[in-house]
């Protein structure tokens, strides 16, 4: 794909990987929407990019269908739209037993449904485009099963189903899709499991390192990128030979469950 002069929506776009996905996306020279909740967070990224005045910000939640109307007038302003990045997303870990409908509904809200309706509601924009392409921010939690982030992991494996329907659907109209799958990122999301990062011997990734990744496989029309490391091993053992898998995280969690 190319980036130079693509016009694109980044949600999320107001700290953590979607900031970083923005400042590296204009630096390609790509035009941008950015979206979030926070409009001081949002004019924060804009002043960090290169030439600020080519992304325009709109404060909108995107759980609601107001917030999704105001980001397709935004795209529908500028002249269209060639990538979508649905970004946006929470984390919520602990106990399953002590997960509430509220955390489930927010889990869904965000990370499934949002991204869902946002691509629906975006197809006829992409599809005037001549290279559109999707990219969906998953996590090696879509594939990897994990003690105390039972909600968020089945959130993220059905964003990486959703990404892979709509890849072999999509490429009839020339939209690519592309599933991107990084680990544990130094954001203030990851502050909610700080306590978990040592017992279960979680690396992390800064945001920056996790946004070139991404750009440079969107560059390159890459459907699926992974974490680097250790966690790329475990994603093709849980495929292969997940028995393994779960002995050493059910070993791991014992252990933690007993401090």
């Amino acid at each position: 794909m190319r980036l130079d002069g693509a016009r694109v929506l980044v949600t999320g776009a107001g700290s953590g990987i979607g900031r970083a996905l923005a400042i590296a996306l204009a630096a390609r020279g790509a035009r941008l929407v950015l979206n979030g909740r926070r409009e001081a967070a949002l004019a924060a990224t804009q002043a960090l990019l290169p030439i600020p005045a080519n992304a325009v910000i709109v404060a909108a939640d995107i759980t609601t269908a107001a917030g999704r109307d105001a980001l397709f007038q935004a795209c529908t302003t500028p002249g269209g739209l060639d990538l979508l990045v649905n970004n946006a997303g929470v984390v919520i870990s602990g106990r399953f037993a002590d997960l509430t409908d509220a955390d489930m509904s927010r889990l869904f809200a965000t990370n499934v449904i949002a991204p869902m309706a946002l691509t629906r509601q975006l197809l006829p924009l992409l599809q005037l485009s001549s290279q559109a392409r999707i990219v969906n921010i998953g996590s090696v939690f879509g594939d990897i099963g994990h003690p105390l982030f039972a909600g968020y992991c089945a959130s993220k494996f059905a964003l990486r189903g959703l990404s892979d329907a709509l890849r072999r659907e999509l490429a009839a109209v020339g939209i690519g899709v592309t599933y991107a799958a990084p680990r544990a990122t130094r954001t203030a999301a990851a502050d909610g499991f700080a306590d978990l990062m040592q017992p279960f011997d979680m690396a992390m990734d800064m945001p920056e390192t996790i946004a070139a990744q991404i750009v440079a496989a969107v560059a390159q029309d890459r459907d699926r990128i992974y974490a680097r490391g250790a966690e790329r091993l475990f994603v093709l053992m849980q495929r292969l030979l997940p028995q393994l898998v779960d002995r050493a995280l059910i070993g791991k969690y014992r252990r933690f469950a007993a401090r």
